[in-house]
């Protein structure tokens, strides 16, 4: 699609590889190209899962492009970052199950990046998670302040900000920051599992429509209060009983068969 973010699909997986090397930094330029790529996504009826990624073996991304914002005027970083939060909110709310595929080091507004997608699955390798930004006297502004606490806890998010720590992806692991972690030193043994572990969650095999709407349920409804998020969950139930892969669900299981489903 763009030159900044590789855009491709196979069989019902969306890849989305922020592309600009060494490090994947992005600008307001590559954001665009990733609101972009959103939307296609989100627009089409084939794809069930997202998955993104960075470009080579030693980046997933390293956060915003520090030059761009050394020379930016405070007008434009303002903008830059109601961007961001715009198209990683959009990220958020589309109810395709997305996955963030760490091929390396996701730090600063590469972890932020990262906060945004559902899951996060790393690799073996020398590789550190953090929002580090107090050390360049700024706060994670790319949402990281709100989703890294909303995920490990306040105190453990203030701890890890104020401190400007990195931490190795075993200790993302055991933070609740990194839900799955691979023995593949090789990137290309990295990419056959994320392509086999994103393929898990696409039809016949699962339900995609109702993953998006756990997702959906999820994601909207801790922001609600309990009884709002509970009427929330009510009506995307509803809309789930409505469709198609609900009866086969159901048919399946009454006629002690394996589920066959259409995300429809």
């Amino acid at each position: 699609m763009g030159t900044l973010v590789h855009y491709a699909t196979d069989k019902g997986v969306a890849f989305l590889t922020l592309t600009d090397p060494p490090v994947n930094a992005y600008t307001y330029e590559m954001f665009k190209e990733l609101d972009a790529a959103i939307l296609e996504a989100r627009f089409d009826d084939d794809v069930h899962v997202i998955v993104l990624t960075g470009h080579g073996e030693k980046y997933f991304c390293a956060g915003a492009n520090i030059n761009m914002l050394r020379e930016a005027d405070e007008s434009f970083k303002y903008y830059f970052c109601l961007h961001a939060n715009e198209t990683l909110c959009r990220l958020e709310q589309t109810p395709k199950l997305v996955i963030a595929a760490l091929n390396g080091h996701a730090v600063g507004g590469g972890l932020e990046v990262a906060l945004a997608c559902d899951l996060r699955v790393a690799r073996t390798g020398p590789f550190l998670v953090g929002l580090p930004e107090v050390n360049l006297g700024v706060l994670p502004g790319t949402g990281g302040t709100q989703r890294l606490a909303r995920l490990i806890g306040r105190s453990k998010a203030i701890e890890m900000m104020a401190e400007g720590q990195n931490v190795p992806f075993e200790e993302g692991v055991r933070l609740g920051i990194i839900n799955k972690y691979w023995e593949c030193t090789k990137i290309e043994d990295f990419r056959r599992k994320v392509d086999e572990y994103a393929h898990e969650f696409t039809p016949p095999h699962k339900a995609a429509f109702a993953v998006g709407r756990i997702k959906r349920s999820v994601q909207s409804g801790l922001e609600m209060s309990l009884l709002e998020g509970l009427a929330f969950e009510r009506e995307l139930q509803a809309e789930l009983f409505a469709s198609s892969d609900a009866k086969e669900g159901l048919t399946a299981y009454t006629a002690k068969r394996k589920p066959s489903f259409k995300a429809r």
